[in-house]
């Protein structure tokens, strides 16, 4: 997949621009963009045996994905509660827009390297590609700061909640009231909830709704996502105790969101990281 020449939409670039001013350099580092490609099981497979799977994608990991500079990381998720019980999600990160067409380069010349006898080759990914059906679909969305990064590797499965929520643009919006929102938000809510383990937020850059923005929690189990959402308001409340400045606060932030949002919950697999 060649992406290099694909251009930003204008008001995405102002606001990546401006947003990353309000926070330090070093949160900077972080991958700048993200590809989610959505895969689905082959359902016609009637040996499938998941320790099979997770070993199949273990070599590839190890062999390839491990070893290419320009994959910052990556990751597999599968359906937990979804509207379709056959999708699982790739996830991979890169430090630039480049680095995704190097990447695929690389995986290329590190696959031949891995088994240099063609036969071999096509053997394994003939196996690695029974597990999933021909439909796929690939969406790029650009990471924005205020992520609240995994401390190490879990050695279990863990729960990522995404919410896809959709911007509104509103006329009298700013980029500085909406940065200034965000910020107190991550500095007051997400950054103290022991709840969230992880938390990564990103928007459209490529793909099918440039409206999306996307938050990605990682927490321990199902359970812990309702005491997340219990913890929050109690945060929010702590940090602004009056109720009528809270509606106040809450109005001013919603208009720059259309207020339907979308909700779903995978499991991360444990060793299939990187």
């Amino acid at each position: 997949m060649k992406t290099t020449n694909r251009i930003l939409g204008s008001f995405m670039v102002l606001y990546l621009m401006s947003v990353s001013l309000i926070f330090s350099q070093e949160e900077m580092k972080r991958p700048q963009y993200v590809t989610v490609t959505t895969m689905h099981w082959n359902m016609d497979q009637e040996d499938f045996d998941m320790e099979k799977w997770k070993s199949v994608e273990k070599e590839y990991l190890d062999k390839v994905t491990s070893k290419n500079e320009y994959v910052m990381g990556a990751s597999f998720h599968i359906h937990q509660f979804t509207d379709d019980n056959t999708e699982l999600l790739y996830v991979q990160s890169y430090a630039s827009w480049e680095n995704i067409d190097k990447a695929s380069e690389k995986n290329d010349d590190l696959a031949k390297a891995a088994w240099p006898s063609e036969n071999a080759r096509k053997t394994y990914f003939k196996k690695r590609n029974s597990y999933y059906s021909n439909d796929h679909s690939d969406e790029i969305y650009a990471t924005i700061p205020g992520a609240k990064i995994m401390n190490g590797k879990s050695d279990k499965d863990l729960v990522l909640y995404i919410r896809k929520s959709h911007f509104a643009f509103p006329e009298d919006g700013t980029q500085e009231e909406f940065n200034k929102f965000r910020k107190e938000g991550l500095e007051n809510v997400i950054n103290k909830n022991e709840y969230i383990k992880a938390y990564y937020p990103s928007v459209h850059a490529w793909g099918a709704d440039r409206t999306e923005f996307i938050e990605a929690f990682i927490v321990e189990s199902i359970s812990d996502i309702d005491k997340m959402f219990d913890k929050n308001t109690e945060l929010y409340k702590a940090k602004w105790p009056d109720e009528n400045a809270r509606k106040a606060r809450g109005k001013k932030m919603s208009k720059y969101f259309t207020g339907v949002h979308g909700d779903y919950i995978y499991t991360a697999v444990a060793g299939l990281s990187k």
